[in-house]
């Protein structure tokens, strides 16, 4: 009868045992289902965030086009402006520099 107690026993303990692995075996199992799942969640959540902030980044570049556009616009016009003051000014006392240097080449000194 003994015997047969202590091989009882050993049954439970090795009923127990395996069932302590199935808990550990779905555990493991049920941590890399979540794992993985976590890592879907945040591929996703990264997706999302890099497209706004590439959206965001385009409406920047676009209105920063549209702008450069205006600056150099801008740019060309007071380029235009400062060339044409400059044509008048040589114009105005080219006459005035042409005496001067034959003034200068035609005297003579001694």
């Amino acid at each position: 009868m003994a015997s047969n107690r202590a091989q009882g026993g050993i049954q439970q303990l090795l009923a127990a045992e395996q069932e302590a692995q199935h808990i550990v075996n779905a555990a493991r199992s049920a941590k890399t289902a979540r794992l993985k799942q976590a890592k879907e969640e945040a591929e996703k959540e990264i997706a999302e965030y890099r497209a706004h902030v590439e959206l965001e980044f385009k409406k920047k570049l676009a209105a920063s086009s549209g702008d450069s556009g205006a600056n150099v616009k801008r740019l060309e016009q007071e380029t235009d402006a400062k060339i044409h003051h400059l044509k008048t000014e040589a114009a105005r006392i080219s006459n005035d520099v042409v005496q001067m240097l034959l003034k200068h080449v035609t005297t003579v000194r001694n």
